[in-house]
């Protein structure tokens, strides 16, 4: 079963043991093959390629909401934005 996971500041996704239910290969996101898309990145088993999890991306107002909370990731994409170049 693929999981989504919506709340990209959700804790512990990225240690969370997944199991494949097409292989049974076992393991964490960073075990896991990853495709990044605009509005999401897929994770898949590396041994059959079952997709085994979905991360929304956060939008900007998610972002400044969990920096406002305290989560340091947000805090710091926040600072990566501010650097950015305005067109």
């Amino acid at each position: 079963m693929t999981v989504t996971v919506h709340d990209y500041y959700q804790p512990g996704w990225r240690e969370h043991t997944h199991t494949c239910p097409s292989c049974d290969w076992q393991g964490a996101s960073r075990q896991m093959e990853m495709e990044l898309h605009d509005e999401q990145t897929e994770y898949s088993c590396p041994q059959c390629e079952f997709p085994l999890l979905i991360i929304q991306h956060p939008d900007l107002a998610a972002v400044q909401a969990a920096a406002a909370a305290g989560n340091v990731e947000a805090r710091q994409q926040l600072e990566i934005l501010a650097m950015a170049p305005r067109a």
